[in-house]
């Protein structure tokens, strides 16, 4: 049996190798993952040098050591940093469509999102959006889009066609 092994030492390497790539399954973690890498590594140069295990170990270290400094980090950033993923309806906060059949305080209009048709009610409970209108999708409520037309100015969702009137005393807003 250690005749066999002396001979064929790169197949422990395979072997050590598949057994730490399956514990990685388990984990998620990368280390593992890591170490497989330098038991693989190992039996490349036990493939080349079987009777030189001390070389076949200081090269499987070396090699598993670079990848936890240096690959592990990266994998590891790329998953866990990634973009937040949005599911159900809280992907269409946030995005803008157009009006498609007249929005009412009561409810009753529809709005495009996308290729999605959506029914919608103004975000305001007061406004009246007309069909063509740009909206943005402030929340959920439900199965309904509650919207708000984009680029409105303040003065029109207050029902006034002026501008409000600011106090000569006071400081105009700053930007």
């Amino acid at each position: 049996m250690m005749d066999w092994l002396r001979d064929n030492i790169w197949a422990a390497w395979l072997t050590i190798a598949a057994v730490l790539g399956l514990a990685e399954l388990a984990s998620l973690d990368f280390t593992l993952l890591m170490l497989a890498a330098g038991a693989l590594t190992a039996a490349g140069v036990a493939a080349f040098f079987p009777g030189l295990l001390w070389l076949q170990i200081i090269v499987g270290l070396i090699a598993a050591g670079a990848m936890l400094g240096a690959i592990r980090p990266m994998i590891v950033r790329k998953i866990h940093h990634g973009q937040e993923l949005k599911t159900g309806s809280a992907h269409v906060i946030g995005r803008t469509g157009t009006v498609v059949k007249e929005i009412h305080p009561d409810g009753g209009g529809s709005v495009r999102l996308g290729g999605d048709l959506w029914t919608a009610r103004p975000f305001d409970e007061v406004s009246t959006i007309a069909p063509g209108t740009r909206v943005e999708v402030m929340s959920i409520d439900g199965a309904t889009a509650v919207v708000y037309p984009v680029g409105d100015p303040l003065h029109q969702q207050l029902g006034t066609n002026e501008p409000p009137k600011q106090d000569p005393q006071q400081d105009p807003p700053q930007a």
